[in-house]
């Protein structure tokens, strides 16, 4: 112990001094003799180190707060960065997480345009379209003033007794959808039996005026006419067994449109800019009697109306789809205003594609299952239709209007939209209860309804003043009251897709009630029953 003492005493010396020495150096009333004394102090064992480490030695003593004590060691951590990580190599590695392990956030803001060439070959379209428009008006204004007495007098009966007919046509149809939207969205379940059945009234007394008319041209329109409300009485009672269903999801997704009030603005312009451009189109369809061709002419801008009409149609679809698909997915009221301006830039080139490939998939789809439900003996035959079939639900599955949802609130390109969706409905075991869904149908029956008012209406009116038209007529006016009322039976449409694409997204949403699922119960159970040809059962059954 007596050898020891003087160590202790020594060492407790040099940390009372070394306290003392890091007070004045924190004052800044350190003098260089003193810096020396406890740097020479502190170094033991290395005389080969060099003044400047040296005075960094003596620094390293300082308070941890004192600002020069700072500089250093960010210095020093700055300069040896290895040295820290070598230290604690485990730890590092456990505290950051890998790119696998963070679940991918869908982006709901996307910036980039979809589907851009679709959407180069529209404006494309547009452009020649309205060129050819005012260069037909230009003709039609030439033919009345420098053209023989003949064509003066032809392009002046076709002014008087049929321009007149095309815009009261185009002004009751913007009416009849606004009165068949409106109704829906406040008796929904009661008007979609009313729509179902006079739809079937309605296009049955069309074909039957028309084939009073006892002309050939209005007899075979009346015929077609006669045809298809067989048709739709037939589909309305195989499908009375659905609307119930059907009926309780249309009023469901109808909700959120209150907490929406400008949710109809964008069908207000659409509709609008519709009649404008069908005002000009009529006056072009009769410039072309004075072009090359004019039954090519007209047939070539007739195809150019339906998709413009079309397009048309799905920008106001995803513009609700997006609306109404942000209020399910994250809960927010979005501004209509920001997307309608976003299906018109962003969106258009799916909304461009969609619009022309659809309605044929649509329509081929069901022929093919139509044909799938025949019975027979010819074994060559049906075999040939189940092959028809498989191939159109795998283009189905590629290009459906079930998309728009997600190409509204992800942005995503139309056939990408497609297989996402089909994929989500095939996961959740929703494909038997989305494709027995009628709401489509609905729209369509709606927009022929309307089409069908505007024949008897037009028809009775050129059977009094030129009969010459009224088959021409006829045939023009259901198209543009078809068209228009598609527009503005969107809204619901897309109300009800994105009710099923957004729940089999997130079935466990608050938003939604067991609907579905009750309805996947008793389809499991067998105890409801989808008689939609997707299996083929006379080939499957052992």
């Amino acid at each position: 112990m007596g050898a020891g003492e003087p160590v202790v005493v020594e060492k407790e010396n040099e940390t009372v001094v070394g306290a003392k020495k890091e007070e004045d150096l924190e004052k800044g009333e350190v003098d260089v003799e003193e810096e020396r004394k406890v740097q020479s102090n502190d170094v033991v064992d290395d005389q080969s180190y060099d003044h400047e480490e040296s005075h960094l030695a003596g620094f390293h003593r300082l308070n941890p707060t004192n600002p020069l004590r700072i500089v250093i060691n960010s210095s020093t951590r700055a300069a040896t960065p290895s040295a820290a990580q070598s230290q604690r190599p485990h730890t590092q590695t456990r505290s950051t997480p890998t790119p696998l392990q963070q679940p991918e956030v869908a982006n709901l803001n996307s910036r980039k345009y979809t589907n851009k060439i679709s959407l180069f070959l529209f404006v494309l379209h547009l452009f020649i379209a309205v060129a050819l428009v005012c260069f037909l008006v230009f003709k039609g204004v030439q033919g009345l003033i420098q053209e023989s007495e003949s064509t003066k007098r032809k392009e002046k009966d076709v002014l008087k007794y049929f321009l007149p007919q095309v815009e009261a046509s185009s002004f009751m149809s913007i009416i009849l959808a606004f009165i068949w939207q409106g109704a829906i969205r406040k008796w929904p379940t009661l008007m979609l039996h009313f729509i179902l059945w006079f739809t079937f009234v309605m296009s049955l007394a069309a074909g039957i005026l028309l084939i009073c008319f006892q002309k050939p041209a209005t007899d075979g329109v009346g015929v077609c006419f006669i045809a298809f409300a067989i048709g739709n009485g037939l589909y309305a009672c195989w499908v009375s067994h659905r609307i119930k269903f059907c009926c309780k999801v249309l009023s469901l997704s109808l909700q959120p449109v209150s907490k929406f009030p400008d949710l109809n603005k964008p069908t207000y312009h659409v509709l609008g800019v519709g009649f404008l451009w069908i005002s000009l189109w009529i006056l072009a369809v009769v410039g072309a009697l004075n072009f090359y061709f004019p039954p090519l002419t007209i047939i070539l801008l007739v195809l150019s109306l339906q998709w413009t009409t079309e397009v048309m149609r799905n920008v106001v679809n995803i513009t609700v789809s997006r609306a109404i698909a942000l209020y399910y997915l994250r809960g927010m009221q979005s501004n209509t205003q920001f997307c309608f301006l976003r299906a018109l830039t962003r969106n258009l080139g799916s909304a461009c594609l969609g619009s022309l490939f659809v309605p044929a998939i649509e329509a081929l789809r069901i022929v093919a299952r139509g044909l799938n439900l025949l019975e027979g003996e010819d074994e060559f035959m049906f075999c040939c239709a189940r092959c028809c079939l498989r191939v159109m639900d795998s283009v189905f599955r590629n290009g459906n209007g079930w998309a728009y949802v997600q190409i509204a609130a992800y942005g995503k390109g139309f056939v990408k939209a497609s297989r996402d969706t089909w994929a989500l409905f095939e996961k959740e075991d929703m494909v038997s209860i989305v494709d027995s869904d009628i709401t489509s149908s609905i729209c369509f029956l709606t927009g022929v309804c309307s089409g069908s008012i505007c024949v008897i209406v037009v028809a009775a009116w050129t059977h009094t003043v030129h009969q010459s038209f009224t088959a021409t007529l006829s045939l023009l006016t259901f198209l543009i009251g078809y068209l228009l009322t598609r527009i503005s039976m969107a809204v619901p449409h897309a109300c009800v897709s994105c009710y099923y694409v957004c729940y089999a997204e997130n079935p466990d949403n608050r938003l939604f009630d067991k609907t579905i699922k009750d309805r996947q119960g008793l389809l499991k159970t067998g105890r409801d029953v989808v008689p939609t040809p997707r299996g083929f059962r006379r080939y499957t059954r052992n």
